[in-house]
């Protein structure tokens, strides 16, 4: 195993990992597994967290202004596993969707449980020295919110695995959040608020297992599980654009743009929203779907994803989230799949299989 030493941060390459894939059950000692589990279930320090992944279905952008939106939670998402060791070190792991790491680094902890760093001398050119900063920023941010936290002589190694390609854009990030803040103890919008930013509604969706209304009201989360179980379900899909949009982009984009008549923007897309919870048919959700992405298209000065990449397709396509990437919500009453992987978009999954 390679390791670059980046003052107290190790970080692994992956192309020169060594294979880390566990034994087969039939050569492992039974007995000694059985002590390692049983050990771990009776040490509190040794836990397991987990977070669901997201969808936005409505109110994109106009949710940071109080716009009432749907959101689902995903079958996909991240677990978080911490179990604790002697050294005052905090050792991370993080795991792709194939078992694979992908980045790996030690962090060395101070005396108030804070982690130690001295970035003068690094690059910032390599993901894996943005990743190592993003953990510091979470992690003080953390020390924030309850400065108790790792307020003790030991440390922890930490595997986080997530489920799903992390340019799928399910929440790689919020989930993250979620899980930290469960283990920490604090408020995971707080935390979010302190790191990644955004709505919140991601962080309402790793918490809750059924869709949900989320809305931002006097700057608090106004959240609902809702019974949004279309009877058309089956001729909903979701289709992966073949890249990854950054939020922080879309967000920073939208809040450029004039918003003069907002409020009226908002109480359209509030209605928008209630109608497909409430809806029925098809044909009448598809109305709903257009009707919304002309709304988002004026008011952030895009062009609707059909518009731009399948004029000639017979059904509806609506962006979920930022627009220009991840996955696009699409109406068809036959399978499209061919049409998609004709044009080069493989990944379509039915809602059935997205949606928790």
């Amino acid at each position: 195993m390679l390791l670059l030493k980046l003052c107290k941060i190790y970080v692994t390459v992956p192309e020169v990992l060594e294979d880390t894939k566990r034994t087969p059950d039939t050569e492992r000692d039974s007995s000694t597994e059985s002590k390692i589990f049983d050990n771990m279930a009776t040490d509190l320090n040794n836990k397991t967290f987990y977070s669901n992944g997201k969808l936005l279905l409505t109110g994109e952008y106009v949710v940071l202004d109080g716009a009432l939106s749907l959101a689902i939670p995903t079958k996909f998402g991240q677990s978080l596993q911490i179990e604790s060791v002697d050294k005052p070190i905090l050792h991370w792991k993080s795991l792709d969707e194939n078992g694979t790491v992908w980045f790996e680094g030690a962090f060395e902890l101070s005396n108030n449980g804070t982690l130690k760093q001295d970035f003068d001398k690094l690059s910032l050119t390599t993901q894996f020295e943005d990743v190592a900063r993003r953990l510091f920023q979470i992690f003080n941010a953390v020390k924030q919110l309850n400065p108790d936290f790792l307020n003790v002589e030991k440390g922890y190694r930490i595997t986080t695995a997530i489920d799903f390609p992390r340019n799928w854009g399910l929440g790689t990030s919020s989930t993250l959040i979620n899980n930290i803040a469960q283990w920490a103890n604090v408020d995971a919008f707080k935390l979010l608020e302190r790191t990644f930013g955004g709505s919140g509604y991601d962080i309402a969706c790793a918490q809750n297992d059924t869709p949900i209304t989320y809305q931002i009201e006097n700057g608090s989360p106004l959240i609902n599980q809702v019974a949004f179980d279309p009877p058309f379900k089956e001729q909903l899909y979701f289709v992966h654009l073949n890249k990854k949009q950054n939020s922080r982009e879309g967000i920073a984009h939208y809040k450029a743009q004039n918003k003069d008549h907002i409020q009226d923007i908002i109480s359209e897309v509030n209605i928008i929203t209630l109608k497909m919870i409430a809806c029925d048919a098809l044909e009448a959700f598809e109305v709903l779907v257009d009707r919304h992405e002309n709304i988002i298209a004026k008011v952030t000065n895009q062009t609707p994803v059909k518009l731009l990449l399948f004029n000639d397709f017979n059904g509806s396509i609506k962006s979920l989230g930022a627009w220009g990437g991840d996955f696009v919500l699409v109406t068809s009453k036959e399978n499209p799949t061919a049409y998609f992987r004709d044009r080069g978009f493989e990944t379509i999954l039915p809602y059935v299989d997205m949606v928790l």
